[in-house]
This record gives C-alpha cells, sequence and structure tokens, in this order.
C-alpha cells in the first residue's frame, strides 16, 4: 500500500483529481486487472488516463489501447486527453479509420516507430467485428507493452458477438486490463461474465458462461413445440458475485460523491451519414450563396441554421412542404446512452419529428408504458398527469420525452438525475429552465446534462454558444452569418 501512495501522490497530475477519483487509482493502478464501475459523471475516463500516465512514468508499459463506442472515442482525442493527460508525458495519439488516407496511414505508422513517447491508439468497438480491426490492435498489442481499455464495457456482454471473442482474445496480448462503465449489469447479472473474462477468466471462478449461468441463475427447461430451451427464472449467490468483484472492482455512485458539482455536463458524438452529409453540404452551398449574393436577414440564416439542424436529427422539411427523413447516428446514440445510465430519464427535443421518432424508438424497445411526452400536441388536460406519473417512483414511465419550449418552463420533473438533449434550440433562456427542470429544489441527486451532438456541424456551434451562456438568435447571427453555415 505504501508503493500505491508513494505513486500517486509523486505523479505529477494535470488537474488535482476529487477524492473518489484518486481512491480508485490507489485501488486499482498497479493491478493488472481492474473494472472501474463508475457512475456516468463521475470521471473515470480521467482516472484511468493518470492510471495510464502512472504506468508509463513507472516503465511498466510503453502505450494504450483505449477501445469505446462509436459516439465516444472520437472524444477520447478531442477532449479527455487533451484535458486530464499530463504536460509532461510526449504522446502519439492515433484515431483509427478503417479508411484511410495517406496522412493518416503515415500518422498510424507512428505507433510502430521506435520511441520513448507514450503510444495511444483509440478504436471504436465496431472495428472489432472486421478483420481489419483486430489485425491492427493484434499488431499493436503485440509491438507494444500495453494497458487495453474497455470504456463502456457493456458493449462486450454478448458472449456470441464476434467483437467480444475478438476483445477477450486479444486482452491476453495486454500487460493490463480496464474496463469502464457506470451500469455492468444492464440487462442480468449474466452481463458479468464476458466484461470480468476479458479481465481474467479467474476472476468469476468458472471457466465458462454456462458454468457462471448455472451457479448465479435459477434455470428452468420449457418446451415450445418441438424445441427445448432453459429459461432463466431468477438469481441466486449474488451476495458471492459481489464479493468475488471486490478485489477487481472500484464502485461509486454519483450521488456518494460529495466533491462533485451538483451539474455535470458531457456530450456525445456522432457523424453524418453519406445521405445525410450529401443533403447537408447541399443545403449549406444554397446557404452560402444567399449570404455572399447579399439577399439575406437573420431570419433567412436562422431558418437554414433550422434545416441543417434538423438534417442531424434524421429529418428536414423542405420548401414544398415535403417532410424527407435519413437515417441518423443520434438515435443508436441513444440507445447507446440510455443503456449506461440509472433511474429515470429526461430527453429533451427541439423539433416534433425528434418526438415522434424517440417515443417509437422507445415504446419498440422498452414498452408503451415506460414512456411518456410532452410537447405542443400533447392535450392541457393530460399534462399534469403525465408530469404525475413521471415523478411517481412507483411507476413504470422511466422516460419523458419534451420540447423545452413546451415542457421547459414551471414543471418540477426531479425523479430524474439525467437529462438527454437530443437536438437543441437557439434560446438560451429556453435551455436553462428546460435544465432546471429536474435541477431544482427536492432534487435529492447531482444531475448529469448529456449532448448528443453530430460533429462538424452547426450542432456543435449550438451547442458550443450555449454553453458560454450566448442566446444565438439574439447575439450571434447578426455579427457574423458565415461563422454559423460553414
Amino acid at each position: 500500500m505504501w508503493q500505491i501512495e508513494r505513486a500517486t501522490m509523486r505523479y505529477k497530475f494535470k488537474f488535482q483529481p476529487y477524492a473518489h477519483q484518486l481512491e480508485a487509482l490507489k485501488n486499482s493502478w498497479d493491478k493488472e486487472e481492474f473494472a472501474l464501475f463508475m457512475d456516468m459523471g463521475t470521471g473515470k475516463s480521467k482516472v484511468l488516463i493518470d492510471n495510464i500516465s502512472i504506468l508509463y512514468d513507472q516503465g511498466k508499459i510503453e502505450g494504450a489501447l483505449i477501445v469505446a463506442p462509436k459516439g465516444v472515442y472520437r472524444n477520447w482525442e478531442r477532449a479527455e486527453l487533451p484535458t486530464h493527460l499530463p504536460e509532461h508525458i510526449i504522446s502519439d495519439i492515433v484515431l483509427w479509420n478503417p479508411s484511410q488516407t495517406k496522412t493518416q496511414m503515415q500518422k498510424q505508422e507512428t505507433l510502430f516507430h521506435v520511441s520513448d513517447n507514450l503510444k495511444i491508439f483509440l478504436m471504436n468497438i465496431e472495428a472489432f467485428s472486421t478483420k481489419k480491426g483486430y489485425e491492427i490492435a493484434q499488431k499493436f498489442l503485440t509491438y507494444t507493452t500495453c494497458c487495453m481499455a474497455i470504456d463502456e464495457s457493456t458493449t462486450i456482454k454478448s458472449k456470441d458477438a464476434r467483437r467480444t471473442k475478438s476483445i477477450i482474445k486479444l486482452g491476453k496480448l495486454a500487460r493490463y486490463r480496464r474496463i469502464l462503465t457506470g451500469s455492468p449489469v444492464t440487462k442480468s447479472p449474466m452481463d458479468l461474465y464476458t466484461q470480468c473474462e476479458f479481465l481474467s477468466p479467474f476472476i468469476l471462478g468458472h471457466s465458462s458462461f454456462y458454468s457462471f449461468q448455472n451457479h448465479f441463475a435459477i434455470m428452468q427447461r420449457r418446451n415450445v413445440g418441438s424445441h427445448s430451451f432453459n429459461h432463466v427464472l431468477g438469481y441466486r449467490n449474488l451476495s458471492e458475485l459481489t464479493d468475488k468483484l471486490k478485489p477487481y472492482s472500484y464502485r461509486i455512485l454519483k450521488e456518494d460523491c460529495l466533491d462533485l458539482p451538483d451539474k455535470v455536463y458531457t456530450k456525445r458524438v456522432v457523424e453524418l451519414t453519406d445521405e445525410q452529409k450529401k443533403v447537408y453540404e447541399s443545403i449549406q452551398k444554397y446557404a452560402l450563396a444567399l449570404i455572399d449574393d447579399g439577399s439575406v436577414t437573420p431570419s433567412t440564416v436562422l431558418t437554414q441554421i433550422l434545416r441543417l439542424q434538423q438534417i442531424c436529427s434524421g429529418h428536414v422539411r423542405l420548401d414544398d412542404g415535403e417532410l424527407k427523413r435519413f437515417k441518423s447516428n443520434k438515435l443508436t446514440e441513444l440507445g447507446d446512452v440510455l443503456q449506461e445510465v440509472s433511474g429515470k430519464v429526461i430527453i429533451w427535443a427541439n423539433f416534433t419529428q425528434d418526438i415522434y421518432t424517440i417515443v417509437e424508438f422507445l415504446e419498440r424497445t422498452y414498452g408503451p408504458d415506460t414512456v411518456v411526452s410532452y410537447f405542443g400536441e400533447t392535450p392541457s388536460e393530460e399534462r399534469q398527469e403525465i408530469v404525475e406519473q413521471f415523478q411517481n417512483l412507483e411507476s413504470k414511465v422511466k422516460y419523458f420525452v419534451g420540447q423545452p419550449r413546451t415542457g421547459g418552463y414551471g414543471l418540477t420533473l426531479t425523479s430524474a438525475k439525467t437529462v438527454i438533449y437530443y437536438s437543441n434550440g437557439y434560446d438560451l433562456e429556453i435551455r436553462m429552465q428546460s435544465e432546471d427542470r429536474a435541477h431544482r429544489i427536492s432534487q435529492v441527486n447531482k444531475v448529469t446534462y448529456i449532448d448528443i451532438v453530430t460533429e462538424k456541424t452547426v450542432d456543435e456551434k449550438i451547442l458550443k454558444a450555449l454553453r458560454k451562456k450566448i442566446n444565438i438568435s439574439s447575439q450571434v447571427l447578426a455579427e457574423n452569418y458565415k461563422q454559423w453555415i460553414i
């Protein structure tokens, strides 16, 4: 323990960790396998970066392979590593891209050059379902003494998935292994098996999933026609399972972090699909032509920004009134986020079409009785009952889907500790009012705000302005139209 204390005390943090982060680091930094079961918003990314940096400082590793969902892995390059990686560490950070340019390929090759730099390779989880992704990860892990980390490790909970099998196999090549998630169990305790198998096959004490299942689940054989299958009736020996995990994990909930701020902000980044990109660029060119022509007003610019923003969400209303729909990665990312959080959730969306899309997705995924919606079309006589249903902790209603301009004022929605913005409006006051529906008197938990943002689009510009407390519609557009379009 003295050596652990000494290593963490001598390490030059870029930013001093919170008390719970330091505790996590002391418990984990020198262990070959460890799970950071830390609630969203508690800073598990910082703990991992500091852990990697200490191991590097101590001469125990040369690099790190960080695997994350598609909406998260780019954020490691853009935000997490620049924010938390200490200045005294010189690093080569490479982002995986399956279709690389010549420049990107040259950068990737730096991972295999002889160098004293800390080499960090960032890959999305989907890459491990491909031969190309598997082979480059294998090459990196073979060449480099590594820490391999799986961010949002429930992405490998499916024992039959190709990516799960690939990651477990590759994990054996890593000197240190880490998993990170706030919700290690999304559907059942059986979710833990493959996550722990990646860390070490010895943690749970079972050599196969079926042995693990038979020990911790109550099974019943069922016959349907000529087919028979095992059905899980319930679970047992869960205290034993908890005891097995304790030496290899650190668990903290947001409400238990006394040193955290009451509001925690984060974002999830997605890409435009090819179809979205084509339409986005077309409207972008049209808007720039209007500006260059000089026949433009703030209202005109707002209309074009509105259309660009709609495209990011997966739809756009054309001049003739036709509603054109696209597949959007935002919806997929919303599903991923919901698997990572616990308790009731507020989902705000700026567009009516977004409300329809989200509600349909939630009803299909979780059941009609888990969702309520609150927007312009919601009958006034039903609105109070909807709020009461959501606020009732005993009700099945878990998701409140609303429009900030309709539900952002006056409502008390303190049963939620997670607020997701699927799309934002331009009005700063409405944004702040909608945030305060959850963060107000009678809220006993810290609240996490998650913005789902499409990268390299107006989405990012709008969020940046709102975070800086800028009212877009009244202040910015009149100054520089083009900066909102390009």
